[in-house]
């Protein structure tokens, strides 16, 4: 697979991508590494251009992130969240975008509670959208940052094994990790109780088992994911001491493992619950290296969206 030219207006989710675009924005997001690592951490490449941030969701890492990858691009960044906008008073997300958009906006990202709002938008505005996450439906820039870290870490995606552990069935991360992972030639495998596995995600391509050690057995990497309380309107297995025993990745759990398996974690962690304190923090753990790589990915998320003509500029911003 190869870099190819990119035509794409929106990022809206992985399912939609074809592997060469996956790879496309993987390759530009390594060019855009070493500008962290600079005493000026910023470049001309986006100047002129506008990105508004609208979450309607609490956010740190992916906030941040893009926030921190517009500045460094030199794009004007305008941040709105849903909680402080006319929505309380009744405006329809519409309305509250097509007037953000009349503002000359170029992009806007957006994370909401309900799956399939950023498509919406994708119908309703001429501004590029970036799905920032979209309820139970996709991260796509999380899955790619992951992506991105498995590459650098253990290189060539294709015939890597990783194994997702924890509540599939709410997770916009593992979803989108899906789709990408598996165009790129990955094995995948999902764990967790069966109640918190979708029916028939079998069908992705994926092996799903309930039973921590075969998850483990022969994984280059483990991404776990937190149990999701805040989007489960029922009770999905009896404790969390019950999970804790049967689903957390700790020490013991680990001399099961490769020695060289990377843990992984989307964040934020439930500490003690689906990882263990000494696991998070140590020397298998890149989740670190996950956040700090998010910048890179969504530096070139937002350039290639931009539609910009110019040739690439990592030069420094003056």
């Amino acid at each position: 697979m190869k870099k190819i030219r990119w035509k794409q207006k929106h990022l809206l989710g992985l399912k939609d991508l074809t592997a060469n675009e996956i790879v496309t924005i993987l390759d530009t997001a390594k060019s855009f590494v070493e500008i962290s690592e600079r005493a000026i951490k910023k470049v001309p490449t986006l100047r002129g251009k506008t990105v508004c941030n609208f979450f309607f969701e609490p956010s740190t890492r992916t906030r941040a992130s893009f926030e921190i990858a517009e500045k460094r691009l030199s794009a004007d960044s305008l941040n709105f969240a849903g909680s402080s906008s006319s929505l309380v008073k009744g405006e329809s997300i519409k309305d509250a975008a097509r007037n953000i958009e009349a503002l000359k906006v170029d992009m806007i990202v957006i994370r909401h509670s309900s799956s399939g709002v950023p498509h919406q938008l994708s119908h309703y505005v001429n501004a590029g959208i970036i799905n920032a996450g979209d309820g139970i439906n996709e991260h796509p820039t999380q899955a790619l940052l992951d992506m991105f870290t498995l590459r650098e870490k253990k290189g060539d995606l294709k015939g890597l094994k990783v194994s997702f552990i924890g509540d599939i069935l709410h997770s916009r991360v593992a979803r989108s990790n899906i789709w990408g992972l598996t165009k790129l030639g990955a094995d995948i495998t999902i764990c967790g109780p069966r109640t918190l596995i979708p029916r028939d995600v079998d069908k992705l391509g994926v092996r799903v088992t309930n039973n921590l050690m075969e998850a483990i057995e022969g994984a280059d990497a483990l991404n776990l994911l937190r149990i999701q309380f805040e989007r489960q309107s029922e009770i999905f297995f009896p404790s969390i001491r019950e999970y804790r025993q049967t689903f957390q990745v700790n020490k013991d759990v680990l001399k099961k493992a490769k020695k060289d398996v990377i843990i992984m974690h989307p964040g934020p962690i439930n500490r003690d619950v689906e990882l263990a304190n000494d696991v998070a923090d140590g020397k298998h753990s890149v989740i670190l290296d996950q956040v700090t790589n998010g910048i890179a990915v969504r530096m070139a998320v937002l350039y290639l969206l931009s539609g910009t003509k110019q040739q690439l500029s990592l030069e420094e911003s003056e």
